[in-house]
Formats: structure tokens, sequence, C-alpha cells
């Protein structure tokens, strides 16, 4: 079996390990043989995964985030702001490992198939416990160490030894700090729940901290003030809640000798928050596993329920009985799929966070009165701008091994297929969102924005049409593994996430004639009823049986 550098690393702590009751021989026995079987596992932020690769995916990926790092470079070639600059620093990186730790780790973390295997041999709950999490902290480290090196050379060369070595410091205790915190959160989830009960729960939770970072971090921005061209920090009690505050606070007292109370108070919090939550998570191990096994349980009820919502709004939007089908169907996957939820449902609670943080967040003397009269509304193509990846995921399910169903079904048009799923992700997803930022809007804006509303409306119905036929025709819903959803490329993705800003030129021209908004929308109506005819036409059919069994 391999020898892997990262263990060699890791003997040097053994002692560590030991005095708090872990057999360090079987945990890196066990280490070992993780480390050897992730070889062939793929990350989430891999992109072409559809080959068979040699070697460890993981670690080949880690350029991606070394190309990520350069946006880290301005904030250190700034100044000396210390308490500025590397606020938002650790707010970054902060960002990205919680990111990485909910998308790639979580799994790891809440494990529970090698169950069987250890506990069935003289091995004790702590040192399955802790090869777990030191198996997620090796990971971690190389995201962590792939995200800063370049910005630590900066640093290095900018500001010195002792920059350098608070900076090292710093990212050991934030990796802690994440992948122990974490821990905490999902080990107090368990003693409460059980079953699919849980693993919903946990679902959301994962769902929750991924549009907590995104808002946390617009929390810290707003913690400083633009006076003169200069950052200006004032504290405030509430600021103890924001770790990045902690991290940026060492820097400012060891390399400024700023010793203010509050910088003096973050610094120990910097320090002490992560080992007092390593020491109570080393406590809390065994009860962790214990709990873990509440995961095996199925509580969940078997019994089916019609869904009358679905029911009348398939009958409401679907002409033919197969597009109802399908959109009962793609509403009741978008509702049940965890993996699909955990995807798509940060997005949506951005696309509804972000229109109303650029608004409030304007510096207008005049308050709403003076925002009102003009064209800040259009912050609401927000909204749209998450189309495309919404539109994309369709493709994807946990249980894609079924979508053989599709071919041996008789489904005489194909094209209703998707186009029931597609009206599904509009009324159950997108709908929803928009009726709750228009209502707020019209509070903020005055019923003369309905003309506009109605265009961005219209809008994203367009950019969804156009964005299924750019990556999903001729694919089934939910078909497809999502160890796959990196396939369609970012440039494409990209491409289609800015096309929602040609419907923002277009609309903010159309603003300029009194009657040009009329116009706009006679235009998008038109051309969205000539592309549903064009993407799903009536008279599409699928090929013969008999046709299918020679393909096959």
């Amino acid at each position: 079996m391999r020898e892997f550098k990262s263990l060699k690393i890791l003997s040097a702590f053994k002692s560590i390990f030991t005095k708090l009751g872990v057999d360090y021989a079987v945990m890196e026995k066990i280490l070992q043989i993780k480390l050897t079987m992730d070889e062939r596992r793929v990350p989430t932020i891999f992109g072409d995964s559809g080959k068979k690769k040699e070697g460890n995916q993981f670690l080949k990926s880690l350029w991606v985030y070394g190309l990520y790092s350069l946006i880290l470079i301005p904030f250190l070639l700034l100044g000396e702001n210390y308490i500025f600059q590397m606020s938002l620093v650790f707010g970054i990186v902060l960002f990205i490992l919680m990111t990485s730790m909910i998308s790639d780790f979580s799994v790891v973390l809440l494990d529970v198939r090698d169950k069987n295997i250890l506990q069935t041999k003289p091995i004790n709950r702590k040192t399955i416990a802790a090869a777990k999490i030191v198996h997620i902290m090796i990971y971690m480290a190389f995201v962590a160490g792939a995200f800063t090196a370049i910005p630590f050379l900066v640093g290095l060369f900018k500001h010195g030894m002792i920059f350098s070595l608070i900076f090292l410091i710093e990212l050991v205790l934030t990796i802690l700090l994440v992948v122990v915190l974490t821990s905490l959160l999902y080990l107090f989830i368990l003693r409460f729940f059980d079953g699919e009960k849980l693993k919903d729960i946990i679902n959301y939770v994962q769902i929750l901290l991924s549009v907590g970072v995104v808002v946390g971090y617009q929390v810290l921005i707003r913690s400083f003030e633009f006076v003169d061209l200069n950052m200006i920090y004032s504290f405030s009690w509430w600021h103890f809640l924001i770790p990045s505050l902690w991290y940026g606070a060492p820097f400012e007292v060891f390399l400024t000798g700023n010793s203010s109370v509050y910088l003096l108070a973050f610094t120990m919090l910097a320090v002490l928050v992560p080992i007092i939550a390593i020491y109570g998570y080393a406590k809390l191990m065994p009860s962790f596993e214990r709990n873990l096994e509440k995961l095996l349980n199925d509580t969940k009820t078997r019994k089916q329920k019609r869904n009358w919502p679905d029911e009348i709004e398939a009958k409401l939007f679907c002409r033919s009985k197969e597009e109802r089908t399908f959109f009962r169907f793609a509403a009741s996957m978008m509702k049940k799929e965890r993996e699909f939820k955990l995807k798509v449902f940060p997005a949506l609670g951005m696309s509804i966070f972000f229109p109303f943080l650029f608004i409030f967040t304007y510096p207008a003397e005049g308050g709403l009165e003076e925002i009102s009269g003009g064209n800040m509304f259009l912050f609401i193509y927000f909204c749209n701008f998450m189309i495309p990846s919404f539109v994309y995921m369709l493709r994807f399910s946990e249980g894609y091994k079924g979508s053989w169903i599709f071919k041996a079904a008789p489904i005489e048009q194909i094209s209703r297929a998707y186009s029931g799923a597609l009206k599904a992700f509009f009324v159950k997803l997108y709908l929803p969102v928009f009726i709750v930022v228009s209502f707020v809007f019209i509070w903020i804006f005055t019923a003369r924005i309905l003309p506009d509303l109605a265009a961005v409306f219209l809008g994203g119905l367009l950019q969804t049409l156009f964005t299924h036929k750019m990556v999903n025709e001729d694919e089934f819903p939910f078909s497809t593994s999502f160890e796959f959803t990196q396939d369609a490329g970012g440039a494409k993705m990209l491409l289609l996430t800015l096309i929602t800003g040609v419907f923002i030129g277009a609309h903010f021209i159309a603003n300029l004639n009194d009657y040009g908004i009329y116009i706009y929308l006679v235009i998008l109506v038109a051309t969205l009823l000539i592309g549903w005819q064009l993407i799903f036409p009536r008279n599409r059919k699928r090929k013969s049986s008999l046709a299918l069994s020679r393909l096959n």
C-alpha cells in the first residue's frame, strides 16, 4: 500500500492523538486505506469527469483553487490597513473553505457505509471519529494551501516574515474552525432528529450555511466605511459575531502595535474558539458516531399522498396529458431530491437576497423616496441570473439509473417531457421567488413598475427556453448522474448567465421612450410564442419501439 507524505507529517502530532484516547496506529491505517480509495473520487469542482483517470483527481484539480486565489492579491497590495485587508482576505478564505466543506466533504463526515466493517473490529469510537475528521482536514489543508500559496508568497514579499507567520498560523486555525464547527453543528442536529427527517434537516442546514456564508461576507464589508478614499473601521458589539474580523485583528495588533481592547478580544477569539471547538469535538466524538447510526434508520412513512396543488397547477399550465405527467414528476423530484436541493436552493436564496442588497446599500441622501423614482428596480434581474444553473440542473438525479423507464414508457411526444419539467421549475421555484421580490419592489417603487415586472418575467421565460435549447435538448429530465454536473463547460454556463445582461440592456433602452416598455412586451410575447413552438413542436413524436430495440 502506498505511503502518503501527509501521514508522515501527521505522525509529528502522534502524542496529541494518544492523549485524546485515539489509537494512532489504527487511525493511521484507516487513513491510509481511505486516501488510497480517494484516488477514484472526483471532486465537485473538477470539470472533466466523464472519463476515467489515473491518480487522485482531487489533487489534480487544485490548480483551479490556485487560479481563484489571484483575487486575494489586490487586497494584500492595498497598503497597511490590516484590519480591512486581512478581514476581507480571511472572509474569502472562510467562504471557499466552507463551501468546499459543504459540497465535497459533508458527505464524508456523515458517511456511515464503513460502519459494518469498522465497528465489527476492536476499534474504539474515538479512533473512528478521529480518522474521519483528520481525513477531511487533510483535504481541507490541500484546498487552503492551493488557495493561499500565491497570496502567502505575495504577503511574504510585501509585508515580511512576521506577516507570513501570522498568516500561516491563522490559516491552520481557520481550517480547524470550519471543519470542527461544521461537525459540531451536525452533531447538534443528530441529537434531536432521526431517520429520513434527519436527512432532510441536514440538507436544509447545508443550504442555509451556503447562503449564510455569502450573506456574512456582505455583512463584513458593511462593517467598514469609505471616507476620503480610506476604509475606516468603527467597532460595534455585533462584530464579535463575524469570524473574519477575528483573523484580521492579529495583523493590526502585532504589525502596527494597535492594542485596542476590541482588537485584543478579536485576537483571543481567533485563537481560543478553534482550540475550544476541537477540544469539545474530541470529547463528543463517541456521541457523534453513535448518533450517525440514525442515518441508517428509515422512519419515513411510505403512504403515498396525492399532492393537490401539483394536480391543480398541472391542469392549469399544461395542455396535454403527457405534459401534465412530467410536470407532476418534475415537481415531485425537485421536492424530494436532496442533492438537487443542495445544489439549487442556495442560489435560490441568493436570488431573493441580492436584489435588495444593492438597493438598501445604495448611498441615497433622500432615502427610499429618492430610490423609488429611479431605475433601480432593474436589480430584480438578479432573480434571472440564476435561471441557467437551475435549468441545467434539471438533467441530474440521484436516481438516474431508473431513467430506462423513459425508453420503455409509451411516450408519444418526447418534447412534452422537458416542457412539463420546465413549467414545473418555473411554477414551483422561479415564480414564488419572483412574486415575493415583486411585492417588495412594488412597495418601494410603486405600481408604476408593473409593466417592467411583466417584462422581467417574460424575459425569464425566454431565457429559460434559450438555456434549455443550449444545454438540455434531446435529454430526458433527471436522467443523468450528478457526477457529470460540470460537463457542459464553465464557459457555456457563464455565457448563458451573461445573457441576462442583454435583457437588462434591452429593458433599459425600452424605458427611454414613454411607450417603449409596451413595445418591448409585445416583442417578448411574440418571441416567446414562436420560440416555444419551434423548440417544443406538437408533432415531434418518439421513434417506434421496434426502432428503439434495434438501437439498443
